[in-house]
Parts: C-alpha cells; sequence; structure tokens
C-alpha cells in the first residue's frame, strides 16, 4: 500500500494555513484555499494532502492545472522537493504525454484531462482527493472540471475531497459552488517584498486595436526593459499579449540575452530552466500564475492581454488586445516576489482603472466544446451543474446547431453515439469530426497529421500544406505526439489517391464547411456567407478555391482576414461542404426585376444559374409582390384616375370609417392579394406591373354597398350655381378642396357637405384669372365681409365681370360682360 508522500522541510508561506485546511477538509470534504502566488499553494498542498488519509484507503492526489506548462513545471517542482524522481511518486498527465507508475500518489494534470477522466468513468476509482488550481482564471475545462467534481461529490463520492484554490479573492463564489457553502481558509502570507515603478510612455500613443499595438509603445516596453535591466539585478520577465509582440520586443533587444514562453511553442520548459547567464523572459500570460521562472527578480508588465471573441453569427474567432485586469497585474507582479524581493516595472499611468477582474471564458468563447462535455454528462444547457456562469443563450444556441449538425447530440438536444465518439477523440467537436469522417478519405495517418496540426498554433504562414510539410520535415516533438495520440482514435485506413493539398483542404472542409470559399472579386465568399480577403503576398493569390481553417474579422473590418487554408479544387470543395450543397428553381424579386433561374448553391456560393422557362406562376407573382413590398408601389402606375379613386377612398375612410378600408401604403401592401392578385397572377416581370389598372383594382376593397354609395358619398364633381360641375379636390383626405371662380357661386348660401352632409368642403373662390382670393368654409361670412374687400381690389382690374353689390341676389354666371 502507498504511503504518505514525506513532507520536505520548506518555508513555503502557505505552510501556516495547513492545520486549517486540514480541519475544513475533515469536516466538510471541500474547501476554497485562497493564497497568493508563490505561497506554494501548488506544490506544497498537494503533498501534504495525501498525509491526510488512513493508510488502508491511501489514494491518489490530482492536481488540474489550467495550463500544460504549468502542469510540468508543478510535478517536477514537487518531485525536487521530495527528492523523488519524476513519473514515480510525483507525475504528470497532459494530452499525449504521461508520466506515473503505480507508486504516484500525486498527478499533475490539465483541467481538460481532467475532465476526460470523469467523463469516462465518474466515481475516479483510487483517486482520495482533487486539486483544482488556479479557478480564479475561469478557463473553460476548469469550470466543467469544478462543476462534474461537485456533481460527483453529491451523487457518487460524497467521500472525495475536493479543494478549489485561487490566487484572488472570488472565493466566496467558489464556495458557495462546491458546497452550502464550503470552508474558506487563507494563507495569510508575507510574501517577499515587491516594488512597483511606474513607467507610462512619455506621449500619446495609439490605444490597441484588434491584434494592432503600436509600434511606438512595443519601442516603449523594450526602452523599459533595458532600464530595468540597467537598474536591477537578476533576470527579467517581460509580460506581452502574443507572439507577435514577443518577437517585435525581441528584435528590440538585440545583445540582450532573450528566452521566449507562450503557449504556441514546443518547448515551453526552456524559459523554467535557469540559464548561464541573465537573461529576458518574452511572456505572453500563460505566465502568470501556477509556475516559477527561475531567477526572475524583474517583471516588465506591458499591461496588456489578448483574448478571444467570438462572431456566433459569423461563426468566426478574434483575437483581441485589451487592458488586463487588476487581478492579473497583481498575478504578473508576483512573479518578481516568488523567491526574493522583487520590482515590477508597469507601463501605464497611475491612476489608470483597470477591471476587478477578467471575463470569464464563457462568456466570450466558441462554446461547441464546452457543450458537448455538458451534454455527454447529461446537461446539454447545464441545468442543474454548479457551473459559476451558466453558458450566454446565444453562444449555447449555436454550439447546439453546430453540434447537431455533426451528428453529436440529436434534435432533443441528446448525446448520440457519434456524439461520444467525437468527445472522446480530444479535439475541437468540429475537428474530431473532421478526423473520423476524414480517415477513410484521405487516410488515417494524413487525417491525424492535419488534425494534430490545426489543433495548436504552429504556423508561419497562411499556407496550411506548406506549414504541414513543414511539420513533417522537423522535430516538432508536440505535433508527432499529438498526431500518435490522434492517430489511435481512429480505425486504420490507407492513404488514398488525394494529393496533399487536396487531402489538406478535404479535413479542412469536413471541419469547417462554412469556410468553404471561392474567388470573388478580388475577395473569396465563404459558403456561410462571410468574405474574406489573403494577406498581402500570399502564396495562395490566384487559387480559386480555398478549404480556410482560420479566419478572423478584426474590429473595423468589412472582410475576414485568412490566417490558414488550403486551396482545393471544386470537385473537393463540393465533397467537403456536401450537406450544404443545394439544386433548386430559384424565383424572387432581385436587381429590380424578378430573376428566375435553376442554381446549383454549395452555400452561399452559386455553382451554376441557368434561365427557367417557364416559370411557376404562383411564385413569380409572389417575387412581385415582394418587389412591390421592397421597393414601393411607385412601381405601380398611378395615372390620374387611380390618384383620384386612391384619394377618395382614403377620404371616406377618414370621414365614415369602417367598412370603408384604408388605402395607405402599408395597408395596400398587406392587403395586396385581396385587391392586386388577379393582374399579379397575369404579370411575369417590372415591366407588367406599369400596365396594371390600378383604379378599378382599387375598388375591389370595397363592399357592395360601398362600391355603390362610393360617389355619394365622395363624388368626383360637384354642381354649382353656375351650372357648372366642378371637380373635388380629395389630397387632403381631412379637407376636400371644391376651387370655383366667384362669379359661379352668387347667391350659395352655404358650402356643399360630403360624406352624407359630415363634410363641408373648403371653397377656393378664384379671380377670373384662377388665382385664389380666399378660402372659406362659410359663405354668408364671406359675403358679408370678404367679399367687399375682393370687390374693391378686382372689379377695377376685370371690368368685363360682373361684380355687384349684393352677390347673395346676382345671378351666378360664368360669362363675362359683352364689349361696348
Amino acid at each position: 500500500m502507498p504511503s504518505p508522500v514525506p513532507l520536505p522541510s520548506t518555508d513555503l508561506p502557505v505552510a501556516d494555513a495547513l492545520p486549517a485546511l486540514g480541519e475544513a477538509l475533515r469536516a466538510d470534504g471541500a474547501a476554497v484555499l485562497v493564497a497568493p502566488p508563490g505561497s506554494g499553494k501548488t506544490t506544497l498542498v498537494p503533498l501534504w494532502l495525501t498525509g491526510l488519509f488512513p493508510a488502508d484507503s491511501a489514494g491518489r492526489v490530482i492536481v488540474a492545472e489550467p495550463r500544460r506548462v504549468a502542469v510540468r513545471a508543478a510535478a517536477r517542482r514537487m518531485a525536487a522537493l521530495t527528492g523523488t524522481r519524476l513519473g514515480e511518486e510525483i507525475g504528470y498527465t497532459i494530452r499525449g504525454e504521461s508520466k506515473t507508475g503505480p507508486r504516484t500518489r500525486v498527478e499533475v494534470v490539465t483541467t481538460g484531462v481532467l475532465v476526460q477522466r470523469l467523463q469516462r468513468d465518474p466515481e475516479l476509482p483510487g483517486v482520495a482527493a482533487i486539486v483544482l488550481d488556479e479557478c480564479h482564471e475561469r478557463h473553460l475545462d476548469t469550470d466543467l472540471a469544478l462543476a462534474f467534481a461537485v456533481d460527483v461529490r453529491a451523487n457518487l463520492r460524497p467521500g472525495l475531497m475536493l479543494l478549489a484554490t485561487s490566487a484572488t479573492a472570488q472565493a466566496e463564489r467558489l464556495a458557495a459552488a462546491i458546497g452550502d457553502p464550503a470552508p474558506i481558509v487563507t494563507a495569510h502570507v508575507s510574501p517577499h517584498p515587491v516594488t512597483v515603478h511606474w513607467r507610462p510612455p512619455g506621449r500619446v500613443l495609439d490605444a490597441p486595436h484588434g491584434l494592432r499595438v503600436d509600434p511606438r509603445f512595443l519601442d516603449h516596453v523594450a526602452v523599459v526593459t533595458r532600464d530595468a535591466l540597467a537598474e536591477r539585478s537578476g533576470d527579467a520577465l517581460v509580460f506581452l499579449p502574443g507572439v507577435g509582440e514577443i518577437e517585435a520586443v525581441r528584435r528590440r533587444l538585440s545583445g540582450v540575452d532573450t528566452v521566449t514562453l507562450h503557449g504556441g511553442q514546443s518547448d515551453q520548459d526552456a524559459a523554467l530552466r535557469p540559464g548561464p547567464h541573465r537573461r529576458v523572459v518574452l511572456a505572453t500570460a500563460v505566465a502568470e500564475s501556477s509556475l516559477t521562472v527561475p531567477g526572475v527578480r524583474v517583471v516588465v508588465d506591458s499591461g496588456l492581454a489578448r483574448v478571444p471573441r467570438t462572431d456566433h453569427s459569423r461563426g468566426l474567432g478574434a483575437l483581441v488586445t485589451v487592458r488586463e485586469s487588476r487581478a492579473a497585474a497583481d498575478q504578473r507582479a508576483g512573479r518578481a516576489g516568488r523567491e526574493a524581493p522583487g520590482d515590477v516595472y508597469r507601463c501605464w499611468p497611475e491612476g489608470d482603472r483597470l477591471a476587478a477582474h477578467p471575463e470569464p471564458e464563457v462568456a466570450t468563447a466558441d462554446l461547441t466544446a464546452f457543450i458537448l462535455q455538458l451534454a455527454c454528462w447529461g446537461h446539454l444547457d447545464g441545468d442543474g451543474l454548479a457551473l459559476l456562469d451558466p453558458p450566454p443563450a446565444a453562444a449555447l444556441d449555436v454550439a447546439r446547431t453546430t453540434l447537431t449538425a455533426i451528428g453529436a447530440v440529436d434534435s432533443g438536444g441528446r448525446v448520440t453515439g457519434r456524439g461520444r465518439a467525437i468527445a472522446r477523440a480530444g479535439a475541437h467537436p468540429r475537428l474530431a469530426r473532421a478526423l473520423l469522417d476524414g480517415a477513410p478519405l484521405v487516410g488515417a495517418d494524413r487525417a491525424a497529421e492535419i488534425v494534430a496540426l490545426l489543433s495548436a498554433d504552429r504556423r508561419g504562414t497562411d499556407d496550411l500544406t506548406a506549414a504541414w510539410r513543414a511539420l513533417r520535415g522537423g522535430r516538432d516533438h508536440d505535433w508527432r505526439t499529438e498526431t500518435r495520440r490522434l492517430r489511435g482514435a481512429v480505425p486504420a485506413a490507407p492513404r488514398t489517391g488525394l494529393t496533399d493539398d487536396l487531402a489538406a483542404g478535404l479535413v479542412v472542409g469536413l471541419a469547417y464547411p462554412e469556410r468553404v470559399a471561392r474567388a470573388r472579386g478580388g475577395a473569396y465568399l465563404m459558403t456561410g456567407g462571410t468574405a474574406a480577403e489573403l494577406g498581402p503576398g500570399s502564396g495562395l493569390n490566384g487559387v480559386e478555391w480555398l478549404a480556410i481553417a482560420d479566419a478572423a474579422r478584426q474590429p473595423g473590418h468589412r472582410n475576414a482576414r485568412v490566417r490558414l487554408a488550403a486551396a482545393v479544387d471544386e470537385a473537393t470543395a463540393r465533397e467537403a461542404a456536401a450537406g450544404l450543397l443545394t439544386e433548386a428553381d430559384e424565383i424572387a424579386w432581385g436587381n429590380g426585376d424578378v430573376v428566375a433561374r435553376h442554381t446549383t448553391r454549395l452555400g452561399a456560393i452559386t455553382l451554376t444559374a441557368e434561365p427557367l422557362r417557364r416559370p411557376d406562376p404562383q411564385r413569380v407573382a409572389a417575387a412581385l409582390a415582394d418587389g412591390l413590398a421592397r421597393e414601393g408601389l411607385d412601381l405601380l402606375t398611378w395615372d390620374a384616375a387611380a390618384a383620384e379613386t386612391r384619394a377618395r377612398m382614403a377620404f371616406c375612410h377618414r370621414a365614415l370609417g369602417e367598412p370603408w378600408p384604408a388605402v395607405d401604403d402599408e395597408t395596400l401592401l398587406t392587403r395586396l392579394p385581396e385587391w392586386l392578385g388577379p393582374q399579379l397572377a397575369r404579370a411575369r416581370r417590372r415591366a407588367d406591373l406599369a400596365r396594371v389598372k390600378v383604379a378599378p383594382a382599387l375598388r375591389t376593397l370595397l363592399g357592395y354597398a360601398e362600391a355603390a354609395r362610393l360617389d355619394d358619398a365622395a363624388p368626383e364633381r360637384v354642381e354649382v350655381p353656375s351650372g357648372a360641375r366642378v371637380r373635388v379636390d380629395y389630397a387632403d383626405p381631412a379637407a376636400p378642396v371644391l376651387a370655383v371662380k366667384v362669379q359661379e357661386v352668387f347667391g350659395w348660401k352655404s358650402a356643399p357637405a360630403l360624406a352624407f352632409g359630415r363634410v363641408p368642403v373648403v371653397l377656393h373662390l378664384l379671380s377670373p384669372a384662377g388665382r385664389p382670393v380666399a378660402v372659406t368654409s362659410d359663405l354668408v361670412s364671406f359675403w358679408g365681409e370678404g367679399y367687399r374687400q375682393v370687390r374693391a381690389q378686382l372689379r377695377g382690374r376685370y371690368p368685363r365681370h360682373p361684380w355687384p353689390e349684393d352677390p347673395m341676389t346676382a345671378p351666378p354666371t360664368r360669362r363675362v360682360k359683352p364689349r361696348s
């Protein structure tokens, strides 16, 4: 029976908190440990835990870290502390690599490995305790591992100990998630002091935008680094947002011994080995926690981080540069005081305000793999699990749609047998699907090699095939290890006759069918409808078809930028995106007219289009109706008769209400089939709309009684005292106008009323020249007052027209006096 690992003689600060932690775990079986960087929570606590179990129940302690570099570093550090060989009492497992044995008491794993083990056997036989380290970083796998472990303790193994550790103060949320709540133990540590030096740029610089960081800011970081080396002793750790910035600052530090540390490099352990000379470690956020970079006494913090953002509507991801949080700034500063007093140089003004904590990945990342793991656990949307944050609804919907499309979940959201096979492959569900379906088409070896390349960020080109050939000819240990692991996940399948280019493109297309793209106007149109473009000088320029593995649409850019793709031909494109291939008769409104054609499409890409000789009349009518809805009723010819009929009907609707119909644009478009249906059924194109007789069509909206009474309610003309029939203007349905000369209405006591006597017309009384001289609906008042002024002004100008003193008794006339 393995015995507890002997505790090393150490002065690690967390040792003082172990008695309280032991009491909490014995009482509740779960606890939260809050301890700052460098306190020993990652290395000393797991060793101490092995002595917490009786000899007859000794089991393994699993320590889960979010990053593989931290896994290796933690395991090596614990082996060194205990004086044992790595792989014996202390071991580790990352994807594709394991150093453990039958005597292993503490095993350090990535959170992804722990999630897979929980899925295979939730009871975790032989495991006595789980330590979830660095929970504050809120990686997706960390959130899953925590939720699954809590579920296992509640339903299968209440005796399984669970310890969540954090270097920041969000302990209450963790305690509520893993217990009711679980006790919180805080290591009150007096760490090595770290002196803060504020070194903001001396001039205004451009803020980070997308992936772009102002080169002048990188100049500044390099200058601060040189100053720090001159002012302080020890190695320097420089935090930068990404690989591009690491290389840019490395060039600016010529003559300085530099080493890099980031997630994409094959040998991450080099930075964790002491160097023979003073050096500068240029790192991304991978170096923030869970490991000690030996010799570091100085930290230079750019204050920037690079985080993923997912455009769920386009299915594209993008990396963006953001300001780090206060929690991250504290973590980075702590790297300088891990071994001795240190200094941190912060490259921003002291008064700048930072967010308290970084956003959790669940809020911004692609959740396809996350949701598949939940589905395999039996909780597609996470309900009932101890998730610190629920998955956002939009991201959940997109992930579920993707998983349904590849056959991983059924229409009810339940995981399928194929879905479990995809999950067991240990790759993103899209890539696992491409591995499983691509192996019979290109050969198992090539499928595994391509998927291993797609799983990591190892590329110096946007040409996937070129990157693949470079890996084949190189010595990338991690790529070869991952290839072997993936190869073991699929049955043997011989290499087929496809060229490497087409094989690579086919596998990419199987993973991302919505990113198969065809050249169009200097860019590429993807089957998903998004436009993409190649970078300047790309070796893929001029290729007609691409299978795009990676593309990012940066803020402010219209098109996505292709980051990795393979050249394919049309046949391979059709095969890869077969689920998007459709053939149909398309009859629709487009480019200002009806378009009727038979098309073959690959998603948004039109492969062929031939005109239809005899399109379906009903679909043509629907297309014409759509054209009217899009471009408006002006596609019809509104002659005088149509305009007048519409105005009269509008007047009746306003004056009399229902059942007189409204004839505004919105109503006419809504009721289009009722009044224009027969004409649309006979039309074939836009020109036919212009020939429609609109006036009689509008009248069909009237009921039988209303049609018979329209001329009474809203007559076209009204007879005036002179005997003339004068047209009524209904342009304003609230106030119809009758324009008539003054002499024609002598003797008229009141204006006529329309709408069956409800609405008097507005009289526009005209001069002999046809110009308005008065507007009134009250003729009695006009004859009594206004007429005198009109008579005085106009009788000298128009002497041949009658201007009687008493217009009420004068005969109305259209005639003039005969010449003398």
